[in-house]
């Protein structure tokens, strides 16, 4: 059995794509492995706190030194990583906002990136933490980005995201890009494309 952590980070409700794909492909990993569990994180809609001073530094005192005050400032970077690591699976939806990820997503990274607990410092450089897990991120984007296109240039997300989820030790990343979204034959064609590509890799899993 595995535990999936599902995270929305798109403010849209029933309009947004991404919500609609991340929905379809735990539904459809439900459907072929039973057994398996999901945490949900709505993001898009309870976004999470950007980082201030206290929580700085909280993160970057020793357990046993931090005051009250900086404890509180750590609770909710705390329940977020403890998301992850008792996770084995993560499915994210990511809407492209400007060539990059929304800012609350942006908050969210900021939260969960903590030294001593996603990733360590040691003699050989950074070490991630996060072991054995498997990230599948499903984005939705106005334009075309893919490799070869005339805008590849200007995707600031898929390599960002890669390097993060590196970072914290999670190398085993899947995207699902659901692109050309701002025109209605073009969108009808991606997101078939996309569900077809959900399907096929739950099969394989």
């Amino acid at each position: 059995m595995a535990n999936i952590l599902h995270v929305d980070t798109s403010p849209r409700g029933e309009r947004s794509i991404s919500r609609g794909l991340t929905k379809q492909f735990v539904s459809t990993w439900l459907a072929a492995h039973p057994g398996d569990t999901v945490t949900y994180r709505d993001i898009g809609h309870d976004p999470v706190p950007h980082v201030d001073e206290a929580w700085i530094a909280g993160a970057f005192s020793p357990e046993d030194q931090r005051t009250p005050e900086l404890e509180a400032a750590l609770k909710i970077s705390d329940e977020l990583i403890d998301e992850l690591l008792a996770a084995d699976i993560y499915v994210f939806g990511a809407p492209m906002y400007n060539f990059g990820i929304s800012s609350v997503f942006k908050a969210y990274v900021d939260q969960v990136a903590r030294v001593g607990r996603t990733f360590a410092i040691t003699q050989n450089g950074f070490e991630g933490l996060l072991k054995n897990k498997k990230a599948f991120v499903i984005t939705a984007r106005g334009g075309s980005f893919a490799p070869g296109t005339p805008f590849a240039q200007y995707d600031f997300q898929e390599p960002y995201l890669r390097t993060f989820f590196g970072f914290i030790g999670v190398t085993d990343v899947t995207f699902i890009h659901a692109e050309n979204l701002s025109g209605d034959e073009a969108r009808e064609k991606t997101l078939i494309a996309a569900k077809e590509a959900i399907e096929r890799l739950v099969a394989t899993r």
